[in-house]
């Protein structure tokens, strides 16, 4: 097999898994976000965010335990800022689940 044709086929794979990926996941109609403690270490202040926004997710009664994955979420990003008390950062996400 030619090295274009096996290009080919695996892109085509590759673009196939894509879509069943998506296709598999259940999403939420609306992103949401939560705000954690301030730290010292940017590192951590994302991890405080990130744990509040699942905490977040398991309490709404129409999305629960099932969609709090951070990692199964899209758009899954953070906004940090400087304060006197140290970094603090808000997640945001739309909560996803298989």
């Amino acid at each position: 097999m030619r090295a274009t044709h096996r290009a080919v086929i695996v892109t085509a794979m590759l673009m196939s898994a894509m879509a069943t990926a998506a296709a598999a996941a259940t999403c939420a109609d609306r992103t949401v976000s939560a705000r954690g403690e301030a730290s010292r270490l940017e590192v951590l202040a994302k991890a405080k965010a990130r744990g509040n926004w699942r905490a977040k997710v398991r309490a709404l009664p129409d999305l629960g335990a099932d969609y709090a994955d951070w990692y199964k979420a899209q758009g899954a990003d953070y906004t940090c800022s400087e304060g006197e008390d140290g970094t603090v950062c808000t997640a945001f996400a739309l909560p996803c689940r298989d």
